[in-house]
């Protein structure tokens, strides 16, 4: 079953990317490098609690 995993940037924990993950091969949360749009730079995103993206 893949769920929806919200990624949030380490820097300045503006939560900018979606994507989905298998809760069972992978038990560990999340951590990407991708740009953030925010900081204007690459950053090391990690995946938070469910919630809306857009919520602060």
């Amino acid at each position: 079953m893949r769920d929806i995993a919200i990624l949030a940037c380490g820097e300045c924990k503006n939560r900018n990317y979606t994507t989905t993950r298998n809760k069972k091969t992978m038990t560990e949360r999340l951590e990407k490098v991708k740009f953030c749009p925010h900081c204007r730079k690459r950053t090391t995103h990690k995946e938070t609690k469910s919630g809306s993206p857009f919520i602060g």
